[in-house]
């Protein structure tokens, strides 16, 4: 398994914005094209940078990411809610993390 992490800072003020529009929208159509079982979750910061959302999905492998991300980008409806939150942004940082052997197996 792999994690796909994803930070995103927004302007000042539309953190909320973005997640009223990825309830509505972003996650059902992401559920719809990547599973259910991909969405680990998403959280605001509450201490540090207040403008920050961090949101984490689960794959089988980079491989089970990429093809299923691609299918995303062709998505009319995925690519309308991206169109909307771009603006939105002033900073991402996505990254694939791999789990440690330690770690407790999710979901």
């Amino acid at each position: 398994m792999v994690v796909d992490y994803r930070a995103y800072t927004f302007k000042p003020g539309t953190a909320a914005l973005f997640l009223d529009l990825f309830e509505r929208v972003g996650l059902p159509v992401q559920n719809r094209i990547l599973g259910p079982q991909a969405f680990i979750g998403i959280y605001r910061t509450e201490i540090g940078n207040v403008n920050e959302v961090i949101h984490m999905w689960r794959y089988a492998d980079a491989q089970e990411r990429a093809a299923k991300r691609a299918l995303l980008y062709k998505d009319p409806e995925f690519m309308d809610y991206v169109t909307k939150v771009r603006d939105w942004i002033t900073h991402q940082d996505v990254r694939l993390l791999v789990p440690a052997d330690c770690n407790p197996r999710i979901g």
